[in-house]
């Protein structure tokens, strides 16, 4: 029956339009919590206080939820149509992670995984949780000994026939699912993703310093970012897609299907002129729906002003000018700096 039962899942998820999906064990990444543990004792979390804040549970995903005996990971995709590496050189314009070009994916993933996670109970009984990056479940680690893909060495989860452009999404449940094998890396000797990474956030290959990554800079870092850093973030104003986008079993990526993820034409190289004017109303109502409404309009409009200090455009500096008796200090600090710059 379980056998069978796997079978319909996957058939279902895949009707859901999920572009993979694997199963495993809430126990089989045991070696997750002393990994965990390193790389928040190195300080490499930076301001992300809730990666320490219930490690036990982050790092053993088993203690989360002990009536789990299965978990099901996902793949999402997400494949962007527009070149993140080609908008870098239009430097009078925002580059936004291409993950966050439309709607938030939070929202579109986790109403999948609870439409088949009540097609799972009607179909078998038993209890779901669905988790999609809004509970401490590492789900990379789980991907991987899932069969979903392997991290990178980038630190992402890529799959020889997806790339590495989809979303994870996990449901535990208490039905006892035959479990897939686990991937094994194929990264081989390249370095495109480590070579490419502007500010050098990878200590070693298979390693993160989130303190050095745009991503985390341009979102998760509250306050004034190093100056010395400044620089390496070019025209990014929220996330980076560099190490995802050079790699290259992008080559096998199948785009997306769903249209909530296809590119608002408003979020693809935004004026940076446009996006320094805004204000809280102006931000909050652009991005309704967006990932980038959870920054707020201050620290999106600081990255603005770093890139504008960065663009190398002297009209640009009017706009800077404007904004260096903001009230918030961190964007006039930065207004500053981009004037200082241009």
């Amino acid at each position: 029956m379980s056998a069978e039962l796997k079978a319909r899942l996957l058939a279902e998820a895949e009707a859901a339009g999920f572009a993979k999906c694997r199963v495993t064990r809430p126990d089989a990444i045991p070696e997750a919590a002393g990994r965990l543990a390193r790389f928040v004792g190195e300080g490499r979390h930076g301001q992300m206080g809730w990666m320490a804040e219930r490690m036990g549970w982050r790092g053993d995903p088993a203690t989360l939820w002990p009536e789990a005996r299965s978990v099901v990971m996902l793949a999402d995709l997400y494949t962007p149509e527009v070149d993140s590496l080609g908008m870098l050189k239009a430097r009078d314009r925002a580059v936004i992670s291409a993950y966050a070009r439309n709607k938030d994916y939070h929202d579109v993933v986790k109403k999948r995984l609870k439409r088949l996670g009540r097609w799972l109970i009607e179909a078998a009984g038993g209890e779901i949780k669905v988790f999609v990056d809004t509970a401490p479940v590492m789900e990379k680690p789980l991907a991987q000994a899932a069969g979903l893909g392997w991290q990178g060495k980038h630190t992402n989860l890529l799959a020889r026939d997806l790339g590495n452009w989809f979303f994870l999404g996990a449901i535990f449940t208490t039905q006892d699912l035959p479990v897939d094998s686990p991937e094994e890396e194929h990264c081989g000797s390249c370095r495109a993703c480590l070579d490419i990474c502007p500010t050098k956030a990878f200590p070693a290959p298979f390693q993160l310093d989130a303190r050095r990554c745009i991503s985390y800079l341009t979102i998760e870092h509250k306050g004034p970012v190093d100056p010395d850093l400044r620089p390496a973030l070019g025209n990014r104003i929220y996330g980076c897609d560099d190490c995802l986008a050079v790699c290259p079993w992008n080559k096998f990526a199948a785009a997306a299907t769903e249209a909530r993820y296809a590119e608002r034409p408003d979020l693809v190289a935004p004026p940076l002129a446009e996006l320094a004017r805004l204000g809280d109303a102006e931000f909050r109502a652009r991005f309704s729906g967006s990932p980038i409404k959870r920054i707020g309009r201050n620290r999106f409009v600081r990255n603005v002003l770093y890139a504008i200090g960065n663009s190398g455009d002297p009209s640009l500096k009017p706009v800077a000018e404007a904004l260096r008796s903001d009230p918030d200090p961190v964007v006039a600090e930065a207004a500053v700096w981009a004037v200082a710059r241009l």
